[in-house]
């Protein structure tokens, strides 16, 4: 088959998150099968942006997969130059629209940027290649922005993604959620559950079979003055935004101020100037912030630390399920995961790979804290190995590619 995905923030190992897109269709071109990326120019989530070179539209090929970038306006938050980053990025893919079809002659259309405007244009390029057409679900919008961005449902801009969910639920040939929990969410809103699978997050577990590459020098010289001072380590890998809950963190640090635990945090994002503030002015020495290295060195990270947090907000929205990347990458590696959550799943719970406590309460983070560093280093190493035999077994990228075409009859008469 001919596939098209558009997802407006895809990524790639060579520009950074988001990966799933460039895995997914690495293993559908394994399986034979020709994959073409519609991307922005400008995603707040990348490590590094394409280069342009002045033009409106680019393709270039990244190890046999085409991505064809477009256009669009730098932005910062959540303001209105994202929205207008939004608009222009479906602005110019509908006037490509027809250009895009006859080069690729898609048998298979997916939508999946996240936010869900960009189905009412994988309607239309369905349409125009007589193909179906899949609707991905990341994040549940309008939810998203309502619950968790405190935005009015009756703000324009919800009101838009509300009327674009519903229509997607009506009118896609299948749906697809990473999210576990969402039957009676995405039913109410007119979606026939017989068109819905789950394919959540995964791993690509060949990245984890080649050398690794070693750590950025600051990174290795904070872990190893760290274990000069006869301090575990406690680490965290990812984006530093209101959602990860951080700052419970930083809290769950004071109160283990004078405690042999060294806080080693890696990442970018909104929140991170607002966390190096606080480490400065409440003094917390034990909390090392810096900057986000390559998912190459990633491994390498994960190896040297004794316990990875992941954390969340107290937020009405994770009754739906979560998924995040990161867990994946903390259970692939064979860490024992303290896990902050209140959600409709838990990955860690499930795989018994560490420890669950409330989400945003420092006492039960550092007494959850305390557990787990007081375990043997070979009861925290059976833990390690349960994660990365459940990752191994349920969340290999190349069995879930084959279940996402699954989902749908998507071979052309």
């Amino acid at each position: 088959m001919n596939i098209l995905l558009i997802n407006h923030y895809a990524g790639s190992p060579t520009h950074g998150m988001e990966f799933r897109p460039y895995y997914m269709s690495r293993e559908w071109e394994r399986m034979g099968h020709r994959v073409e990326i519609v991307a922005c120019s400008h995603s707040h989530v990348r490590a590094c942006q394409p280069e342009m070179h002045g033009q409106a539209e680019r393709v270039e090929s990244i190890n046999g997969i085409t991505y064809r970038w477009l256009q669009a306006p730098y932005y910062r938050g959540n303001g209105f130059g994202r929205v207008l980053n939004i608009a222009t990025f479906l602005g110019r893919l509908w006037a490509r629209r027809a250009h895009i079809v006859r080069d690729l002659q898609p048998d298979l259309v997916i939508a999946s940027s996240t936010y869900p405007m960009d189905t009412w244009l994988a309607r239309h390029f369905a349409r125009l290649a007589g193909c179906p057409w899949i609707y991905e679900v990341h994040d549940l919008w309008p939810l998203s922005l309502t619950e968790v961005g405190g935005m009015s449902p009756y703000h324009p801009f919800a009101l838009l993604c509300a009327w674009a969910e519903r229509s997607a639920y009506r009118y896609a040939d299948a749906v697809v959620s990473m999210l576990p929990k969402v039957h009676v969410h995405m039913a109410r809103r007119g979606l026939d559950l017989t068109r819905l699978r789950i394919v959540p997050n995964g791993v690509a577990l060949d990245s984890w079979e080649i050398e690794h590459k070693p750590l950025r020098d600051d990174v290795q010289q904070t872990l190893n003055h760290a274990r000069e001072q006869g301090h575990a380590v406690v680490g965290y890998a990812g984006s530093m935004g209101l959602p990860n809950a951080l700052d419970a963190l930083l809290d769950a640090a004071a109160l283990l101020r004078g405690h042999p635990i060294s806080f080693l945090l890696i990442g970018d994002g909104h929140e991170r100037e607002t966390l190096m503030q606080r480490i400065r002015q409440e003094g917390l020495a034990s909390v090392h912030l810096l900057s986000p290295i390559p998912k190459q060195q990633i491994p390498s990270f994960l190896s040297q630390i004794d316990v990875a947090y992941i954390g969340w907000r107290r937020v009405p929205l994770y009754r739906f399920g979560i998924a995040p990347n990161k867990l994946m990458d903390y259970m692939m590696a064979g860490c024992v995961v303290l896990h902050s959550v209140d959600a409709g799943n838990d990955p860690v719970a499930e795989a018994g790979c560490g420890l669950t406590v409330p989400p945003m309460d420092a006492p039960a983070i550092a007494r959850g804290l305390q557990h787990l560093l007081s375990l043997t280093t070979e009861a925290r190493r059976a833990m390690g190995q349960a994660g990365c035999a459940h990752v191994r077994a349920h969340h290999d990228y190349a069995g879930l590619a084959q279940r996402f075409l699954a989902t749908h009859p998507v071979t052309r008469a």
